[in-house]
Order: structure tokens, then C-alpha cells, then sequence
């Protein structure tokens, strides 16, 4: 799959899941993976967000759906850059930033991160208003959300997770365990 494809064709589909085109255009017809079909064309076009969809409800592994780099976006109004210059010569991510929770949701619509990062340190960020607005998108399902924050007590740990995030890190300073967080969070899906 190309970096960056939110859209697959039936052949791709066919080799991710190991299956005949036959049998994705099957799947298609019945109603099962929802999609679009080209004008004027029998072809069809499924979006990754519902063959990811598709793989979870059905138990199939979906280690072969990301291509190319992994994609984050950080949602931080201060120190958002430090950490965007670390994750991309460190791990060679591709990494974009927004400094508010309106810019946040315009930017992960259009980057379709694998990962966003945000921070629950900066007082004009709503990092649970942003966590539930990517958890209420169907298109970005399939995006980590990663809480950036300094020492969490076991009860806010626990709190984070009940409101949707996927995980915390309680040291963004420290690169390193960024990296490994987003490592940790991509393979489950990728």
C-alpha cells in the first residue's frame, strides 16, 4: 500500500487479507466491506478506515495495512517542536504539529495520523475534548491517542483510559520513551 492511501482497491484489499480479488468484491457486493464504486466504472474503492474495520469485527490480523512511515501529530502549544525535531531524526517519523484543538482536528482530518500525541500540560489545550472527537470520527479509528503528561497518580492513569486515550507518557522530554511508546501503540494495529 502507498504512503499516505486512505483508499484501496479491490486487488489491495484481495493481498492484505490473502484472499482472490473474487472473494473482496464478494464481501463488497453483500454489504459486508462497505465502499464506493468508481462513475461509470464496475470498479471498486474501499476506504483503509473500513477495511481496519472490517479486519477487527472478523479477528483477521491487520499487520499489513500500514505502509511507509508512521505518522504522528502532536497537539501541544509549547514544546511541540523539540519533540517533532527529536521523533523525526530519532525514529524518521513523519511528524506535524498544532498548537490548538481547533487546528488539532482540522490537521489529524487531513494527515490521518497512525498516533497523536496531546499534551495534558498546556492550560488552552483540551486534550479529553480531542481524545473523543478522534474516538467519534470513523475515519480515524484506528489512530493512538497518547496523553503527554509528568507523573500520573494510578487513579489518573486509570481516568485516561476510561475517557478513550490509549495511553500516557509521563516524560516528554525524554524521546526515547516517546518513541517507544508510539512503537508500542503502532504494533497492535500495524
Amino acid at each position: 500500500m502507498a504512503k499516505g492511501k486512505n483508499v484501496l482497491t479491490t486487488g489491495d484489499v484481495a493481498k492484505i487479507c490473502n484472499v482472490a480479488p473474487r472473494t473482496v468484491s464478494k464481501w463488497f457486493d453483500s454489504g459486508q466491506l462497505k465502499g464506493y464504486r468508481i462513475p461509470g466504472s464496475k470498479d471498486r474503492r474501499i476506504p483503509v478506515s473500513e477495511l481496519t474495520r472490517f479486519m477487527k469485527l472478523h479477528n483477521m490480523p491487520a499487520t499489513a495495512i500500514a505502509a511507509g512511515k508512521t505518522r504522528v501529530l502532536i497537539v501541544d502549544s509549547d514544546g511541540a517542536s523539540a519533540l517533532a525535531n527529536a521523533l523525526q531524526s530519532q525514529a524518521d517519523y513523519e511528524v506535524q504539529t498544532a498548537g490548538s484543538n481547533f487546528e488539532g482536528g482540522l490537521v489529524a482530518l487531513k494527515f490521518a495520523p497512525h498516533v497523536l500525541l496531546v499534551s495534558l500540560l498546556a492550560e488552552d489545550i483540551d486534550a479529553a475534548a480531542i481524545c473523543k472527537t478522534i474516538r467519534d470520527n470513523d475515519e480515524l479509528q484506528a489512530t493512538k491517542v497518547i496523553a503527554l503528561a509528568n507523573r500520573l497518580t494510578q487513579s489518573e492513569s486509570e481516568a485516561l483510559l476510561r475517557k478513550g486515550f490509549d495511553g500516557y507518557i509521563s516524560n516528554p522530554a525524554d524521546a526515547a520513551e516517546v518513541i517507544d511508546k508510539i512503537e508500542e501503540a503502532t504494533a497492535i494495529i500495524y
